[in-house]
C-alpha cells in the first residue's frame, strides 16, 4: 500500500510539474504578444509597410519599413535555399552512403549539434573574415551567404532525423528491384520524408529571418530597397533594434510595430509548416 502511493505521489508531482511548465510557457509567449501587440498595434499603418524610410524617419519623420521587410525576405529565402542544396546532400549521404552507426556518421552529426549551439554573432564574425578575404563589402549577397552557414546545421540534422524515420525496407525493396543508391534516395527516400523536408526549410527560413547578429557585419544596413546582391540590405531585426536605440518615443512604438510584423512572419511560417506538412503525408507510405 505504501508503495502504491509513493507512485501516485510521484505520478501526481511529475503531472503537476508539467502543467506548470505548459503554463509557464504558454504565459510567456502571451506576455510578449501582449506587450508588442499593446505598443506595436497603435503605430501600424498602411505607410508602415508600403515605404521606406524618408528624411528624419529615426527622428519621428516619415516613412516605413518596406526595405526591411523585402530585405529579411531576400535574405532568408536566399540563405534557405543555399543551405538546401547543401543540406540534401549532407542528409543523404549520412543515410545512404554511410553505415548508420558508423565513426564518420557519428563525427559528422557531432560536428553538425556543436555548429548548431554555435552563437550567430560567430557566425557573423566569420562571414566578415570571409568577405574581407574576398575583398566584398557588406551586401546582400554576403548576408546571405552568412545566414545559409548558421541555419545549414540546423537543416541538415532536422532532414536526418527525418531520413533516419523512413523504413529501411523500403529502401531495400528498391535496391531489390535494381534501382541504384541514388536513385532509391531521390524517388523513396525524399519522397517518404517531403513533408519533414518541408518543415525543416520553413523552420531554418524562420530562424534566418528572425537573426540579427548574423548580418549585422555582413549585410549591413540601408533605407533603399537593394538594386542587386552587392548593394547592402537591411532587416526587420536591425530595424527593430536601431528603432529602440532612439530617445523618441514615437519611433520607439515603430519598433514594437516592426516586431509586431516579424512576429507575424513567424507565426504565418509556423502555421504553414504544419500544414504542410499534414497535406503532404497524405502522399507517403504509412
Amino acid at each position: 500500500m505504501k508503495k502504491f502511493d509513493m507512485r501516485k505521489l510521484e505520478e501526481n508531482f511529475f503531472k503537476i510539474l508539467m502543467i506548470g511548465s505548459c503554463v509557464i510557457v504558454t504565459g510567456s509567449l502571451a506576455l510578449i504578444l501582449w506587450s508588442i501587440l499593446r505598443r506595436g498595434l497603435p503605430a501600424m499603418s498602411l505607410d508602415m509597410v508600403s515605404s521606406v524610410p524618408k528624411g528624419g524617419f529615426y527622428m519621428g519623420g516619415e516613412g516605413g519599413i518596406l526595405n526591411a521587410i523585402v530585405g529579411s525576405l531576400l535574405l532568408a529565402s536566399g540563405a534557405s535555399v543555399l543551405a538546401f542544396l547543401l543540406s540534401l546532400p549532407v542528409s543523404i549521404g549520412l543515410n545512404v552512403y554511410l553505415r548508420r552507426g558508423s565513426r564518420l556518421a557519428s563525427f559528422a552529426r557531432f560536428s553538425l549539434d556543436v555548429l548548431n549551439g554555435v552563437p550567430s554573432i560567430v557566425y557573423g564574425a566569420f562571414g566578415f573574415a570571409l568577405m574581407l578575404f574576398f575583398g566584398l563589402k557588406a551586401s546582400l549577397l554576403a548576408g546571405i551567404i552568412t545566414v545559409a552557414l548558421l541555419i545549414l546545421p540546423i537543416m541538415c540534422r532536422a532532414m536526418d532525423e527525418v531520413f533516419q524515420m523512413v523504413p529501411k525496407d523500403m529502401m531495400d525493396v528498391s535496391h531489390s528491384l535494381g534501382a541504384t543508391r541514388l536513385q532509391a534516395a531521390l524517388s523513396v527516400l525524399t519522397r517518404q520524408a517531403l513533408p519533414g523536408i518541408t518543415t525543416a526549410i520553413l523552420i531554418s527560413f524562420g530562424r534566418g529571418i528572425g537573426d540579427a547578429a548574423s548580418v549585422l557585419f555582413t549585410a549591413g544596413y540601408s533605407d533603399n530597397l537593394p538594386s542587386s546582391v552587392l548593394s547592402p540590405v537591411a532587416s526587420l531585426p536591425l530595424a527593430i533594434f536601431f528603432q529602440l536605440g532612439t530617445p523618441v518615443p514615437e519611433v520607439q512604438d515603430r519598433a514594437y510595430a516592426s516586431a509586431l510584423i516579424l512576429t507575424t512572419m513567424i507565426l504565418l511560417l509556423s502555421i504553414g509548416a504544419r500544414v504542410a506538412s499534414r497535406k503532404l503525408s497524405r502522399n507517403i507510405i504509412k
